[in-house]
């Protein structure tokens, strides 16, 4: 497997300006060529570490969640990634190693692991190997519930977790790292793949919010009215409601990296 990651550089002069990064009311889709080292953050609490942050809260658009892709040098790092105590984890890794420490506990991750960190867990990062580790972070304020605990960690891979398939379609398939039916998860972290014209045979129209960030594969999906072709990088982020579907048209599989928000009752106090 591959697990696509923002190409940073910079386009040379004779490159004319791209067309396709859109901006709507329903829907944002960022190609992968746009995320270049000018568009980069270095963070508090982080050393030898940039981030795209490619998504964030907006009112009046996508609420829950912000992503970021994160480059971490050889020996970089942090002690205390996360500035929000409230706040839980997706971690995907793309490419390199990484040493996740959760709670005292010492977890290596590599190209296809995941790790879903509770909000109220002590953990840290630190690229101990020679290259750079690239990985994919989604972070969400973790929402409690009556009767409902936190969750606890999950260290897992891509390999590691079977696919579930969708049913009725010979096509479709969900890696689910986290259960669907554990109301004590409140996002869930997928990778969603489709073998060779594969397709979602409606237009998805539903509550949750979604960050969809392709690793592998192409496609053409259709967000709210456009049908928008898609690729490896790309990331396609959608507000509550906004129609989506999906036809895989190239001969290896299309696969993304998948954010929602799951298992609560919308707030009936607009905030």
């Amino acid at each position: 497997m591959t697990y696509a990651f923002p190409p940073g550089g910079l386009p040379g002069q004779h490159v004319m300006p791209d067309g396709k990064a859109v901006f709507t009311t329903a829907y944002a889709f960022i190609p992968a060529n746009t995320m270049r080292d000018i568009v980069t953050s270095v963070l508090p609490g982080w050393t030898d570490t940039r981030a795209w942050i490619i998504a964030r809260p907006m009112t009046g658009f996508a609420e829950t969640f912000a992503q970021y892709a994160v480059e971490v040098a050889p020996g970089g790092g942090s002690d205390a990634p996360e500035p929000d105590a409230g706040a839980e984890a997706g971690i995907f890794i793309a490419t390199g190693e990484m040493t996740l420490v959760i709670d005292g506990t010492a977890h290596m991750l590599t190209a296809g692991g995941y790790a879903y960190v509770p909000p109220s867990a002590v953990w840290s990062v630190k690229n101990n190997a020679a290259e750079p580790l690239q990985f994919h972070w989604v972070r969400k304020r973790w929402q409690p519930a009556v009767g409902v605990t936190e969750p606890d960690a999950i260290i897992t891979s891509d390999a590691d977790t079977p696919p579930t398939p969708m049913p009725d379609t010979g096509k479709w398939a969900t890696t689910r790292f986290a259960d669907p039916d554990d109301l004590r998860h409140d996002m869930h972290v997928n990778i969603v793949t489709f073998e060779q014209g594969g397709l979602i045979p409606f237009a998805e129209t539903h509550i949750m919010e979604h960050g969809l960030y392709v690793l592998q594969g192409t496609a053409r999906y259709l967000l709210n009215t456009d049908w928008v072709e898609v690729g490896p990088g790309d990331f396609m982020w959608l507000r509550a409601y906004c129609p989506q579907a999906c036809v895989a048209t190239s001969d290896e599989p299309f696969r993304y990296l998948l954010y929602k928000d799951v298992n609560r009752h919308p707030d009936l106090v607009l905030k």
